[in-house]
């Protein structure tokens, strides 16, 4: 597979809904045999459009006809750059990084370069507006400020893993590293996009609503009419339930558990999801973020799913990957040589 390099409850749904639907006639979606909107296929969230705003944008979420092609050109241009043949004798110290990212695990040095990768080309385009962000809620199209007992929390978690070693057993290291979970919010909730495999296969019956995630091959299973297990049973993407609301499904995931828990969230987080199908191509994909422990306030975005140029591939990475081994004895036998070898986090493929 071939990849490129480069993520207010109902009433403030609703409102984000009128915003992005008001803009032309109403797409009444095909219903399967049940009765709902038709949402099966295969579908992919991959965009260019960051999770956050550039600040240089403020509140204006529309990026100009002009800015939306710069930003698609830019990146078709990195992306020919990246995809250039190596020469047969270049060594590291010749080749710059065309694709190497700042989060140290992008480029032909690192861990992954140009030919692993795929996360678009593409701005999103929601009724022709171009978008410069996913979030869309605040105004400004940035997470709001981190609570006090938020930010206390996370100096203590981290200073607990520091204490204990970011290599001292899997324990410490990321879910997604782990093959758990896909990384990055890939399977959600929100469900976001990342740097690969960012396709979703969605299969419908009376009772429920399945979303296999190509990445990790994580699969969501959404109850339909169905009330929340206990509370004290944590679920790697959470307990979600879901409705039909008219054309659009509405899905709330709690119980989530703290190691996927987004962005740091609480035990209290609460995930409401929208899936309305805007076309015969495009679902338009709303979410708002619930945690009062963890965030001053609310926050949401809107994104698009459209049509997957393929089948959703087998994601082979699972929880026996040997270089989880290899990681921790190469920890070992660093501390038995007596060099560092702490590069500062969990780091890998985690939320």
């Amino acid at each position: 597979m071939k990849f490129s390099t480069l993520a207010f409850a109902a009433t403030l749904l609703a409102g984000v809904a009128g915003s992005a639907l008001a803009q032309g006639p109403a797409y009444k979606a095909p219903h399967n045999a049940f009765g709902q909107p038709d949402l099966e296929g295969v579908w992919t969230n991959a965009t260019i459009t960051p999770l956050t705003r550039d600040a240089k944008y403020g509140a204006r979420n529309v990026l100009t006809k002009a800015e939306a092609e710069a930003a698609e050109a830019a990146t078709r241009a990195q992306v020919a750059r990246a995809d250039a043949p190596t020469p047969a004798d270049a060594t590291v110290k010749d080749l710059k990084n065309a694709d190497c990212g700042a989060d140290g695990i992008s480029g032909f040095n690192c861990g992954y370069n140009q030919g692993w990768k795929d996360p678009g080309t593409a701005v999103i385009d929601i009724n022709g507006e171009k978008r410069a962000s996913i979030l869309v809620e605040p105004a400004d199209g940035r997470f709001p400020p981190m609570t006090k007992d938020a930010q206390d929390r996370m100096r203590a978690r981290m200073a607990k893993m520091r204490a204990g070693g970011w290599y001292d057993g899997p324990e410490a290291r990321a879910p997604g590293e782990r093959c758990l979970v896909g990384f990055g919010s890939s399977s959600g909730p929100p469900m976001l996009p990342v740097m690969y495999n960012n396709n979703y296969q969605i299969v419908q019956t009376r009772d429920e609503v399945t979303i296999l995630v190509e990445m990790v091959h994580d699969v969501r299973h959404i109850r339909l009419n169905a009330a929340h297990g206990p509370s004290s049973v944590k679920l790697w993407m959470g307990d979600s339930v879901g409705h039909w609301e008219g054309e659009t499904l509405v899905v709330e995931t709690t119980n989530i558990r703290p190691e996927t828990a987004f962005r740091g969230a609480s035990e209290n987080e609460k995930v409401v999801e929208r899936f309305t199908r805007i076309g015969p191509h495009k679902i338009l994909y709303r979410f708002t973020v619930e945690d009062p422990a963890t965030y001053t306030r609310p926050f949401s975005g809107e994104m698009t799913l459209n049509p997957a140029k393929g089948r959703v591939y087998e994601y082979a990475c699972h929880e026996g990957n040997y270089a989880m081994t290899g990681m921790l004895a190469g920890a070992r036998a660093a501390e038995k040589a007596g060099r560092p070898y702490d590069i500062g986090g969990p780091g890998g493929e985690g939320n």
